[in-house]
C-alpha cells in the first residue's frame, strides 16, 4: 500500500532533502525513524530536491509499506524526528501515484530583510541594501512568465532532458517600510538552484548592476552567465505543492504568519 506523507522542516541544519553520504539530509532523518518504527528498512520518495539550508513549510513523499499498520504512525514518527521536522498527514493512496513525478505545480517563497535582526536570520535572507530599485526588480519579475526556456539559470543544465520550465506566477512584494521582500514563483518544475540565481539576478537589477536588458538577453541567448550569483539559501521556502488528486493547504502557522505580513505587490 502506499502512503503520501504531508510534512514541513527548517533546513538550516540540513544539506538538503537528498539523501546523500557523509551528509545530514532530511530524506536520511526520516528514513532512519521509520526504521526505529518499523524494524526494517522504508525507503521513501520525496517531490523535489531542496538545497542545503533551504526550507519547506509544505513538502510531500510516498512510502510503501507492505501490511497496514494497527497504531498512530503519525504520533510515533513525529517523536522519533527532530523538532525541525513535522508530520502533519498520513494518506492512504489508491493504486501507485508518485509524490515527484505526479506534482503539477510547485510555488515556493524567497524572503529577504534588509536590516539586521537576530530573529530572522534563519528565516530571511540578509542582505544590507537599503536602496534596492524595486521598480526595476519588478520589471525583472514580470519577464519570467513570458520566456519558457531557463537553461541560463540552472548549474547544470546539461543533466536535464531539457529545461522548459512553465512559470505561471511570478510577484514581488515589499512591506510597508521597505526593508523586507518577498518573491513568489510557481511553476511545473524548476532546475537546479534555479530559483536562487533568478533572486541573485533580480538584486543585482536591483542594484543597478544589471540591466533590465541585460536581465533578458539570457532568455534569448539561453547562454549561462559567467557569473551565476546565487541567493543565498536561507530565505526560500518551497511553499505548496499540488497534484491532480491532492490539493492541501499548507499547515506551518510561521510560514503563514510571513507571508501574512503587510506585503504590498509592487
Amino acid at each position: 500500500m502506499r502512503y503520501f506523507f504531508h510534512i514541513a522542516y527548517q533546513g538550516q541544519h540540513y544539506n538538503g532533502w537528498q539523501k546523500q553520504p557523509g551528509a545530514i539530509s532530511v530524506q536520511a532523518a526520516i528514513e532512519n525513524a521509520l526504521f526505529k518504527i518499523f524494524k526494517f528498512p522504508v525507503p521513501i520518495i520525496g517531490c523535489g530536491r531542496t538545497d542545503a539550508h533551504v526550507h519547506a513549510s509544505q513538502f510531500f513523499f510516498h512510502a510503501d509499506l507492505e501490511t497496514d499498520f494497527d497504531f498512530d504512525l503519525r504520533y510515533r514518527l513525529n517523536k522519533a524526528l527532530p523538532q525541525n521536522i513535522a508530520i502533519f498527514d498520513i494518506i492512504k493512496m489508491e493504486g501507485l501515484p508518485h509524490a515527484r513525478f505526479d506534482a503539477v505545480q510547485r510555488k515556493y517563497d524567497y524572503f529577504i530583510h534588509t536590516y539586521k535582526d537576530p530573529f530572522l536570520n534563519h528565516q530571511s535572507s540578509f542582505y544590507l541594501e537599503p536602496k534596492l530599485d524595486f521598480d526595476k526588480m519588478k520589471a525583472a519579475v514580470n519577464l519570467l512568465p513570458q520566456y519558457k526556456d531557463y537553461r541560463a539559470f540552472c548549474t547544470q543544465p546539461n543533466k536535464y532532458e531539457h529545461t522548459i520550465c512553465n512559470v505561471m506566477e511570478a510577484d514581488l512584494f515589499v512591506n510597508a517600510a521597505g526593508d523586507r521582500i518577498r518573491f513568489h514563483i510557481a511553476s511545473n518544475r524548476f532546475l537546479s538552484k534555479m530559483i536562487r540565481i533568478l533572486m541573485g539576478k533580480i538584486l543585482k537589477v536591483g542594484k543597478s548592476e544589471l540591466s533590465l536588458d541585460e536581465f533578458e538577453s539570457y532568455f534569448m541567448s539561453l547562454e549561462t552567465p559567467a557569473s551565476l550569483d546565487p541567493a543565498y539559501p536561507t530565505g526560500l521556502y518551497l511553499s505548496k505543492v499540488t497534484y491532480p488528486y491532492l490539493n492541501l493547504q499548507p499547515r506551518t502557522e510561521f510560514l503563514s504568519a510571513m507571508q501574512g505580513t503587510a506585503w504590498q505587490s509592487i
